[in-house]
């Protein structure tokens, strides 16, 4: 790679550090103050509330606790800069190939036409297409999304020459036309209709046979259609593997004369009385697949909905791989996970503006982030179980050596039987190989064990967003997103690879207290819950759990409040959120935590008591038009019975009862001198009341599909009415 040695990264610290840390150490004297003022302030045996506010002295030790653990993303975040222009100065015949695995698995909740639009956005890299190698799993082994794949095949040999041509961005067609009205760019007006109404010919073909639930007969014959027949479902079906384009056949060539990329259709043997593993089974198949077809150093796997909107990404990822002095220990690079259809005021909290400019940036200062599950470039041998060693060295022309003697059958043939039923009995595959097996969070206990193998990662950021993906755009498909999450994590936290368990003496401190940070959100559910209903409660029964505004310790509970939000909000605004965007946000932090999270401690407890068993949930991708005009309009997007809106919507009715009630009571009873010893319930229970102002008009005033059905207004209502009154008594 050249003998004089120049930097293809740098790396910069976040600013303003020491201003931060004073701030974080007056927030930990603040949180010691409140934590002595409890322990010294408790009610007597036998007095009223002893019970409530041990329970509150409590909620506040986690609290203070899980705030210590946040800390380590925030102490010292780094940011890192690539320098391409120097890695183009190199030799491309040196450079490495890279393959893509692309993942699906339903073809009702991931459209073909989403799925393949993020594939022809991964052909469509600024990188030589004779060292790339494109790979769709097809979980569903559904005949319907190869023949959207064989049709994008297709369509690629136009597409790829018009995005080279005119440097098109985004490279995903379905993106690209749907944010450009109008060729008011540098396309001739004529090609860029030619090419757009190309595209919408293929979608309305691949929609159409999607609608009809089958091809077209002339097609069952030919190469590829004949390996289905009746009675393969998406649960029992054969392997299949298909080389749909293949770069070393002088044919497969687009329409200007150049070299295609090497584009494989994957359906891993399915069958009821063998367990799949989910995604992480796929991913699997696909590592070991692809060693025979392509077999490339370099692997990036995305998600079918998460395009590519930055056609330099496999370039700057190479900047860290490649580097020699820096990148030896480099195992993977993580991009952010980022969504195109976010609205302005993000009414779901899905901007992860500060998890991608904050959180993430702090895991890279303790030696790198976790792995997201898409978005990801590998090296194939730590996929493979290698441990880092100093010696080391990566064979970079690995693939690049196609294997010419044998035919795309023959590949195709040996790629079926290494992705069969019965392949991994017996070996190590999901357990030291591969991805994780047994977690909803596969992803990331395989990014802790390839980093307790010595490897490093690299979190990058760049300034054109590299992937872009689709949030959910209902509370429900939200809240069962975050469930995953929660519940994966703390499996993880609760089992041998526990970052502090796991990683002692292998990762640094701050990077197993960086994995807690996430690992510890399904118990914060239980702590969140107290103190959202205890102390409306007891202001209900005029019982004080705090201390008055005149007393000193009125300080400590100002500070530490108002210190934490106005910090908060101050961040969120510098991370590109508006001050809607930012009050979302604490809504969707609360409903989460009273739900998603409670769900997601609640199962993994019972998983652990072998109870109820893990199972997959997968997040739909589309939704219909009544919801997503809603949803452009931040409006909340409910319209279900789920028990979780039942929660909610008691958690709502619950304190909006104690509110009003309780100052009712203090007025009548007391006068407003009755208020002080309980200024801080107040506020507390109004602001409870003031964020899920939404969940009102949903269970009262809305009319809509979205609005919560008369069954969740009654539950809710009524158990909000029961409690109280129990509280009376």
């Amino acid at each position: 790679m050249g003998e004089s040695y120049e930097a293809l990264f740098e790396t910069k610290q976040a600013k303003g550090r020491f201003a931060y840390r004073l701030f974080a150490f007056s927030m930990l004297a603040g949180i010691c103050s409140i934590w002595f003022y409890r322990a010294t302030h408790a009610p007597g045996w036998g007095e009223q509330g002893r019970w409530a506010w041990m329970g509150i002295f409590a909620a506040e030790l986690w609290f203070g606790f899980y705030w210590i653990i946040t800390q380590s993303v925030r102490w010292n975040p780094i940011y890192r800069f690539t320098h391409t222009e120097k890695l183009s100065q190199r030799d491309e015949a040196e450079l490495p190939n890279v393959d893509i695995f692309v993942c699906t698995a339903d073809t009702i909740v991931e459209p073909p036409i989403l799925v393949i639009s993020t594939v022809l956005s991964a052909m469509a890299y600024n990188y030589p297409h004779e060292k790339l190698s494109v790979y769709l799993s097809d979980d569903a082994g559904s005949v319907l999304t190869f023949y959207a794949l064989w049709e994008a095949s297709r369509f690629a040999k136009h597409w790829l020459p018009f995005c080279k041509k005119y440097n098109v961005e985004p490279r995903s067609p379905a993106a690209y036309f749907s944010k450009l009205g109008n060729p008011r760019n540098a396309c001739i007006p004529n090609e860029w209709s030619s090419m757009k109404n190309l595209y919408e010919e293929m979608a309305d073909r691949i929609d159409s046979v999607v609608m009809l639930g089958k091809i077209p007969k002339e097609l069952k014959e030919n190469k590829g259609f004949s390996e289905w027949s009746s009675g393969m479902t998406s649960r029992n079906h054969p392997p299949i593997v298909q080389i749909l384009i293949d770069e070393r056949d002088q044919y497969s060539i687009d329409s200007d004369g150049n070299a295609l990329p090497t584009l494989v259709y994957m359906a891993r043997e399915k069958r009821p009385q063998h367990h799949h593993y989910f995604k992480a089974g796929a991913m699997n198949a696909l590592i070991r697949a692809s060693s025979e077809i392509s077999n490339s150093p370099i692997i990036l796997n995305l998600d079918c909905d998460m395009y590519s909107n930055n056609s330099e990404s496999i370039r700057h990822a190479l900047c860290f791989f490649l580097d020699e002095e820096k990148g030896q220990d480099i195992g993977f690079v993580q991009y952010p996970q980022l969504f195109d259809n976010v609205t302005k005021n993000d009414l779901y909290g899905y901007s992860f503006n500060v998890a991608t400019k904050v959180v993430f940036p702090g895991f890279d200062n303790w030696g790198g982030p976790w792995y997201a599950g898409t978005g990801c470039f590998h090296r194939r041998e730590i996929l493979c179980g290698r441990k880092y060693s100093k010696d080391y060295k990566e064979d970079w022309k690995r693939g690049i050596e196609r294997k010419t003697a044998k035919s795309a059958c023959i590949l195709e043939e040996r790629a079926k039987s290494l992705i069969t039923c019965t392949y991994e009995h017996n070996t190590q595959w999901g357990q030291e190989i591969g991805l994780k097996y047994d977690c909803p969070v596969e992803d990331v206990i395989t990014g802790l064990l390839i980093q307790c193998r010595g490897w490093k990662s690299v979190y990058f950021s760049p300034s054109r967003k590299a992937f872009l993906g689709v949030a959910p755009t209902t509370l429900a498909q939200s809240l069962v997103q975050w469930k995953r999450g929660s519940e994966g994590n703390f499996q993880i936290f609760l089992s041998k690879y526990c970052p502090f368990i796991l990683g002692r003496g292998k990762i640094k401190l701050g990077l197993q207290m960086a994995y807690c940070v996430y690992g510890l959100w399904a118990p914060s559910s239980l702590p969140t819950l107290y103190y959202l209903v205890i102390p409306s409660l007891c202001l209900l029964k005029g019982i004080s759990l705090f201390p008055k505004i005149t007393s000193p310790w009125f300080l400590s509970f100002a500070y530490v409040t108002i210190g934490k939000h106005v910090y908060g909000l101050v961040e969120s605004l510098q991370c590109g959120n508006t001050l809607a965007g930012w009050w979302n946000f604490q809504r969707m932090w609360i409903l989460s935590r009273t739900t998603s999270f409670l769900y997601g401690f609640t199962s993994t407890i019972l998983n652990l008591l072998r109870i109820s068993k893990m199972g997959f949930a997968i997040t739909a991708k589309v939704s219909d038009g009544d919801a997503s005009k809603r949803y452009e309009q931040d409006v909340l997007e409910l319209g279900s019975s789920s028990s979780m809106f039942v929660i909610i919507g008691a958690v709502a009715m619950l304190n909006l009862l104690c509110l009003v009630g309780g100052l009712q009571r203090l007025v009548v009873d007391g006068g407003i001198m009755g208020l002080e010893p309980l200024f801080i319930q107040i506020l507390l229970c109004g602001l409870v009341v003031a964020i899920h102002l939404p969940i009102y008009e949903a269970l009262f005033i809305r009319k809509d599909k979205g609005s919560l059905p008369l069954t969740v207004t009654f539950l809710s209502l009524g158990s909000a009415v029961l409690v109280s009154l129990l509280t009376m008594v």
